[in-house]
């Protein structure tokens, strides 16, 4: 008889980001007050499962969505910079129209593929790769969370699918405080879902890509 366990990827939830820059993996980038009941809707959606692990990306806010979860099923949040946001050369800097404009902005566009403006998509895949199969092993026969960012979550679910890693940004489907979940029969991936336990709170607002 085989052995089912599930491994969450826990987007974080909204951020507290007034001058609407590209964080990154910058410091002291916390959750707003929605983004803190985001976590939380997020927490009661897992009420109920056999949860054994708990991984979070080392940033901030990606600890605090893990709270709510560590509270409720007595678990403790492990670190883990495999699942931290993808390095991106526009960190810092903010996403609108006008910086896109920039021809400083163009001379790291020239490869989508790769992307050139950033951490590679096949270096993103092959970290989450290896941290899913870890906590994996430590949930075995159970349920598992990694809290990690919107960016190394795609890749590791086109990757999954088998799809092709560069896309567009804006058709992610993976939205703030989104679960993709990924079962596995034995060591067979048998099913990819997608839940989206805070869409009460969403906005309407595009959020930023990567974030």
């Amino acid at each position: 008889m085989s052995t089912t366990t599930v491994v969450h990827l826990l987007r974080h939830g909204e951020v507290h980001n007034p001058a609407g820059v590209l964080y990154g993996r910058l410091p002291d980038f916390h959750l707003s007050e929605r983004g803190r009941r985001m976590a939380e809707l997020a927490a009661k959606w897992f009420a109920g499962r056999d949860l054994k692990v708990l991984y979070s990306s080392p940033l901030e806010r990606a600890q605090e969505t893990a709270e709510p979860l560590a509270d409720g099923f007595g678990l403790p949040i492990q670190l883990d910079d495999r699942l931290i946001e993808a390095g991106n050369s526009f960190q810092g800097k903010p996403f609108t129209s006008r910086a896109m404009a920039d021809p400083r902005t163009w001379r790291r566009l020239y490869n989508p593929f790769l992307p050139s403006w950033g951490e590679s998509y096949t270096t993103i895949v092959a970290r989450m790769v290896e941290v899913i199969k870890q906590v994996r092993r430590e949930a075995w026969g159970g349920e598992a969370v990694c809290v990690s960012h919107q960016l190394p979550i795609w890749m590791a679910r086109r990757a999954s699918e088998g799809q092709r890693l560069w896309h567009r940004p804006d058709r992610r489907q993976c939205n703030l405080a989104s679960v993709t979940s990924l079962t596995f029969e034995d060591y067979r991936l048998v099913s990819v879902g997608y839940s989206e336990p805070a869409a009460e709170l969403y906005t309407g607002r595009a959020s930023v890509p990567g974030a």
